[in-house]
């Protein structure tokens, strides 16, 4: 399971760790990714998500799955969260 956003693509960044002595060392800052089960209200259909802390307060602000999914570019997205977003642009039309 690879450690990525499926709604943001955010992924493990690096960086240093720095010593009191100012050593520094690689380390690995990975991203706080969260399981979640997000409703779409469209569909009328629950999804499981791997997705970050940072994502889901934007699937809130933003209000749902759904309006999220239509303003997210598809460069971002997951497989399976480009599928969704296919479903409900068509259950939409």
């Amino acid at each position: 399971m690879s450690r990525r956003c499926e709604l943001t693509g955010k992924g493990p960044m690096s960086g240093n760790n720095v010593s009191h002595a100012n050593n520094k060392t690689k380390r690995r800052f990975l991203p706080n990714l969260v399981d979640v089960t997000l409703a779409s209200e469209t569909l009328g259909r629950s999804y499981k998500l791997r997705i970050t802390a940072s994502a889901l307060r934007s699937v809130d602000h933003r209000g749902g799955l759904d309006a999220f999914l239509a303003k997210a570019k598809d460069v971002e997205l997951s497989d399976r969260a480009l599928a969704i977003k296919k479903e409900i642009a068509k259950a939409a039309a």
